[in-house]
This record gives C-alpha cells, sequence and structure tokens, in this order.
C-alpha cells in the first residue's frame, strides 16, 4: 500500500507507477535519506514529539537499513517510488508501528531537498580535489618548461613568443577559478530546508537548527516556501561544472591541434591514444576529442534544469524530479574526465625544438623589434609603422627579421643598431617579458609559486596535505 493511499480508492496504474518512480535513479541519495532521518528523528526525541525510546528505535532501525544498503543486501522496489519511501517502508516493515512516527512534521518535500544539498556538498569536495590533482600536472610540465619557447597565438595566427611554462599555467588560473567557483557555490549551498515542511513549516515545536547542526549545515534556510522550492543551487553548481569543461574543452582542443602533423608540439603517450581500424599510421587523441564532446553533454544537463525551473509555481512541483538525473549525469561525466585528462597531460611528451621552430617563424618578434624602436626615442605607432615595412621586406624576400643585415634595418631607420639583434632574440623577448603574469621564468615561477599555495591552503583546509 502507499504511504499515501489512505485518500485514494483505486490503485495507482502499473504504467502510471513506473512512470512516476524515481528509485532508479534518486536510489544513490540513500546515504543522505538515512543521515537527514536521523537527524529528524533525533530532534522529535529532544523536543518530545516522540518518546526518547522511539527515536532510538528509529535510529537504530535506520543504521542497520545502511548497513544492509551498503552490503547490497536491500532490494529497492519501484512501487515504493523514490528513495524516500523505500527506506520509509523498510523501517516500517523492520521495527513496527514505531517507524511510522518518523515522518512526524516532515513532508518528502523538505525531504528530498535536503537530501539532494548533501549530496552536492560532498560532490562539490570531490570534484574540487580532482580539480587541485590536475593543478599539481599542470605545475608539475611548468616547472619543466620554464625555458621552452612556442608562439602564442591570436586569431589562431603566430603573434608572440612565449614558454610552454606560461601556456600551463594560464590553464592552471582558469581551474583557480573553477575551484573557488565551487566554493562560492558551496557557501550558498550550506543551508538546510529540513523543517520547511510541504510547504508552510509545521504546527509541532520542531528545532530546525538543531537538524542543521547534526547534519553539518552552517544555517538553515530563512523561508519555508523557498526550502522546498529552490533549485538554484544545483542550478549554479551544474554552471560551475558546465564553466570546468569548458575550460578542459579549451585545453583538448589546444591538444588536439598541437598533437597534430602540422603543430608536433607534444606527442601523446600511447597510453591515452587510439589508432586506426584502416590507417596504420594514426594515432588519435581520442581523450581529448572526447573530453570536447562530453562538455556538450554537461551544458545539456544545465539547460535541462534551468527550462525544467523556469516556469514553476511555489512550491514544490513533481517536474522538480527531472532536477536529479541531469546533475547526476554531469557530476558523473566531470568525474570520468578529470582524472583521465590529468593523466593524459601528465604522460604526454613536449617536443621543444618543433615549438622553437615554429616560434622562429611568423614574425612573432616583430613587437619586439617595434619596441626597440621605441627604447631608442620613436613613438610607438611610428616604430609600428616601421617594423610593418620591414615584414613586408622578409615576406617579399623569404627572409625573417633575424636574418636581415644591419644595412636592410638601417635602410628604414637610423635607429636601429647590432644590438638589434640580441633584442629580437627568441629568449631575450621572452624573459624582457617580465611584468606580473608574462612569459618570463621571473614571472611564471611567480605564477607558479601563488598557484601551488593555493592548492597547498586548500588541502591544509581540509586536513589533507599531500
Amino acid at each position: 500500500m502507499k504511504l499515501w493511499a489512505g485518500r485514494f480508492q483505486k490503485e495507482t496504474d502499473t504504467a502510471v507507477n513506473d512512470f512516476n518512480s524515481s528509485i532508479l535513479f534518486d536510489a544513490r541519495l540513500y546515504q543522505e535519506d538515512i543521515a537527514g532521518s536521523i537527524a529528524h528523528a533525533t530532534m522529535l526525541g529532544e523536543q518530545g514529539i516522540i518518546t526518547t525510546e522511539e527515536s532510538q528505535q528509529i535510529i537504530a532501525g535506520l543504521k542497520a537499513i545502511l548497513a544492509d544498503i551498503e552490503a547490497d543486501q536491500v532490494q529497492f522496489s519501484l512501487e515504493n517510488e523514490d528513495i524516500h519511501m523505500n527506506i520509509e517502508t523498510m523501517l516500517t516493515q523492520r521495527i513496527g508501528a514505531t517507524g511510522k512516527r518518523l515522518h512526524t512534521s516532515r513532508s518528502r518535500n523538505d525531504q528530498v531537498a535536503v537530501d539532494l544539498r548533501l549530496h552536492l556538498k560532498k560532490e562539490i569536495v570531490r570534484i574540487r580535489d580532482m580539480i587541485l590533482d590536475l593543478e599539481d600536472v599542470l605545475l608539475q610540465k611548468a616547472e619543466e618548461n620554464l625555458e621552452t619557447v612556442m608562439p602564442g597565438y591570436t586569431h589562431m595566427q603566430r603573434a608572440q613568443p612565449t614558454t610552454f611554462a606560461h601556456y600551463m599555467m594560464a590553464y592552471a588560473n582558469m581551474l583557480r577559478r573553477d575551484v573557488t567557483r565551487l566554493e562560492d557555490c558551496l557557501e550558498r549551498m550550506d543551508e538546510s530546508p529540513l523543517g520547511s515542511g510541504a510547504l508552510a513549516s509545521s504546527t509541532y515545536p520542531i528545532n530546525r537548527h538543531r537538524t542543521a547542526e547534526l547534519l553539518g549545515f552552517a544555517r538553515i534556510t530563512e523561508n519555508s516556501l523557498d526550502g522546498v522550492s529552490d533549485r538554484d543551487f544545483a542550478i549554479e553548481f551544474t554552471s560551475a561544472l558546465s564553466i570546468l569543461m569548458m575550460h578542459l574543452s579549451r585545453f583538448s582542443e589546444e591538444i588536439i591541434l598541437w598533437c597534430s602533423w602540422e603543430f608536433r608540439f607534444v606527442e601523446l603517450d600511447d597510453a591515452y591514444s587510439t589508432g586506426s581500424s584502416i590507417m596504420p599510421q594514426k594515432k588519435n587523441p581520442d581523450v581529448a576529442e572526447l573530453v570536447r564532446g562530453k562538455t556538450g553533454r554537461v551544458y545539456g544537463s544545465l539547460i535541462t534544469l534551468l527550462t525544467v525551473m523556469k516556469g514553476l509555481p511555489l512550491a514544490y512541483n513533481k517536474d522538480m524530479q527531472e532536477d536529479k538525473e541531469p546533475i547526476f549525469d554531469a557530476i558523473d561525466t566531470v568525474s570520468q574526465c578529470l582524472p583521465v585528462f590529468g593523466s593524459m597531460v601528465k604522460t604526454l611528451t613536449v617536443l621543444p625544438k618543433n615549438m622553437r621552430n615554429a616560434a622562429s617563424a611568423g614574425f612573432i618578434n616583430a613587437t619586439d623589434c617595434a619596441d626597440y624602436l621605441v627604447k631608442k626615442g620613436l613613438p610607438f605607432r611610428d616604430a609600428y609603422m616601421i617594423v610593418g615595412r620591414l615584414v613586408h621586406m622578409c615576406m617579399q624576400s623569404g627572409e625573417n627579421l633575424e636574418t636581415l643585415t644591419l644595412r636592410d634595418f638601417r635602410a628604414v631607420s637610423d635607429l636601429f643598431d647590432m644590438d638589434v639583434y640580441h633584442a629580437l632574440e627568441l629568449k631575450t623577448c621572452v624573459n624582457g617579458r617580465k611584468a606580473d603574469g608574462g612569459p618570463s621564468k621571473t614571472a611564471v615561477e611567480k605564477q607558479i609559486a601563488s598557484i601551488r599555495a593555493f592548492v597547498q591552503a586548500r588541502r591544509a583546509k581540509e586536513g589533507d596535505i599531500k
């Protein structure tokens, strides 16, 4: 019999029961559901709403159910719809009528809201730690390549010289924002809706602050209508995951380009590549391509949540059952992508010679040539025009700036002298960019120190410095 069967004179149609059921996907909330029920039963006993003995019996029964679930000795039932009704039904079957007292002053509306918040709080910390692991990989790659010169690009055209370390730290900074974005989301999520009831709280003398404390929440939600109908926290979390995946997708695109024969800046380890069924020479960057593709899947979860919520009046509506599958799928996708992506980056081989050869072409030291003239006293716009003429001259003759003679330089400006060749050396160009955030060795070392301090601070906060 359904827990809500008193109002109804007919059994639920089998097809409707299957359509209505969520146990196939919300079963993963069993730990949070039992934790919430234990906190609720504890509070009911402390408040005298049920007896201490009843509270203790309920808690013991719930703990036994938890042990059996984790021992894979429980079969969930579609008939009982969701994880909440499954556990309550099992409890009543095990301890009798006392189990029916658990739901006093509680609704499935606030029950599912607290379960989901508890679950996502844990997932935020777990995913954050995986991002920190990826940060470690980028720090290592950066330290190994502080002087590995490569071209930087704008509009996919060679633009200015940089280093592979500088590139790695660009992505490290993106990931730092992903961590802080998740932390901000966790801060707003850290509110307990338990005690909001169906929508208007309860006439019983409940203590919402006590259940919040028992469940490890920082505070309670301040409005019961909002408490049961809010899914902003899930949308915000999925948005943060979407931005994270966008960063991984951009990085994947770079890797796909870099390991192509047209670039040959890196080579992926065989363990993180695949071959072709027909072309024996192929070595495909499938991991990077899949990460790039799965980004769209996480975006889809975000759009699903936004669309589900966009037209819902207060308070709870059954539409909101559709929040779990997309958020769970986004979590699973990100959790699958992060570790394999990190291993792919960790094991790739950097090809410095190819990077240097690419940096030597494309006039990427043209800005430095203009800056050379500015330091001799010429206004930048005039210097820009002069170097533009030099580039045109090189393109006509098949030269580059470094191979021009001093006579060629002085043909366009008598400010050029022999020191121009030192100024145009790629290492000079890179290491001259000492401004904070730049690609010089000293500037990148500061960036590495900053990210490393950030990672260590987060791990120290959790008590798990590696």
